[in-house]
């Protein structure tokens, strides 16, 4: 198995998807919902800025999916060097488990106000867990995240 991946180069790899996936999808999402409001207290700019929220957060778990099971990659993870590797014998982890890793990350986010504290609490996690590293993602997949260099 190689090396763990740096925490830094895993908050990076996500700091790419999230902008890679965000902005592209924020805008179109927000041009079909009617843009966004700057009103505040708006019901309206409520409803529009939860809908956009609400595709980039499908279109990232499609993402997440779909490139961790081709690959063990996202193009952040790519950029940084690094992937997504079974904890058993490091293999890519093609099909259930690249899918229950993004679902794990972040489907909880629909839930409101009990996603958010899930999501830091899952992303923090893998701060204090030993000897892997891992996020609860991770766990419920049985991933690990990897340096490919």
């Amino acid at each position: 198995m190689p090396p763990l991946a740096s925490l830094g180069r895993r908050l990076l790899a996500r700091i790419i998807d999230g902008l890679l996936i965000g902005i592209p999808v924020g805008l179109v999402a927000g041009g079909l919902i009617g843009g966004f409001g700057y009103g505040f207290g708006d019901d309206d700019d409520m409803g529009q800025s939860t809908g956009v929220q609400l595709a980039i957060l499908l279109v990232y778990f499609v993402y997440e999916g779909l490139m961790l099971s081709r690959s063990g990659q996202t193009v952040g993870k790519m950029l940084m060097k690094i992937r997504v590797a079974m904890v058993a014998n490091g293999s890519v982890p093609a099909g259930n488990p690249g899918w229950t890793r993004a679902a794990v990350y972040s489907l909880p986010q629909l839930v409101p106000c009990i996603g958010f504290v899930f999501w830091l609490v899952n992303v923090l996690f893998c701060t204090w867990d030993k000897p892997f590293r891992q996020c609860l993602h991770d766990k419920a997949a049985k991933t690990v995240v990897v340096s490919t260099r």
